[in-house]
């Protein structure tokens, strides 16, 4: 794998902040016209709590379709890198992309935690990537 360059934390953070925020229009979208009733920050912050979950689940998807099919989210294609098996540089198998979403969102909910390790690697490679045996590189097909 030495063959590739690492992407850096800038790239992996814009990258984080698109898919963030697409995952997240994606959630209104499918709740507009109950989040537009919501009257008060009560009910809007008891709905984001009742349907958390969904989010949740919204990530995983998302994340687990995207690096299974092609290596990159929507924000890795836009930043040009790609997460790709560590050994081969092939594409992840969807059993790996999918406990890399995993990992990845619960690391989200634990104050990003699996994302701190990335700071402290030669490699770049967060938690999930760490557990999922990939590592995310600049795309040179792009």
């Amino acid at each position: 794998m030495e063959r590739y360059k690492y992407a850096s934390i800038g790239k992996r953070a814009v990258s984080f902040t698109i898919d963030d925020i697409l995952v997240s229009l994606l959630f209104i979208a499918i709740f507009y016209n109950q989040i537009i009733s919501l009257k008060t920050q009560e009910l809007m912050i008891n709905f984001i709590i009742e349907n958390s979950g969904v989010l949740l689940m919204l990530r995983v998807i998302y994340h687990t379709f995207f690096i299974g099919y092609n290596g990159a989210t929507l924000g890795k294609y836009i930043v040009k890198i790609r997460a790709v098996d560590e050994q081969t540089g092939n594409l992840l198998p969807w059993s790996r992309a999918f406990l890399r979403a995993i990992v990845r969102t619960i690391g989200e909910s634990l104050l990003y935690f699996t994302f701190i390790f990335a700071f402290f690697d030669k490699r770049v490679q967060t938690l999930h990537d760490k557990i999922s045996k990939c590592v995310v590189v600049e795309d040179v097909k792009n």
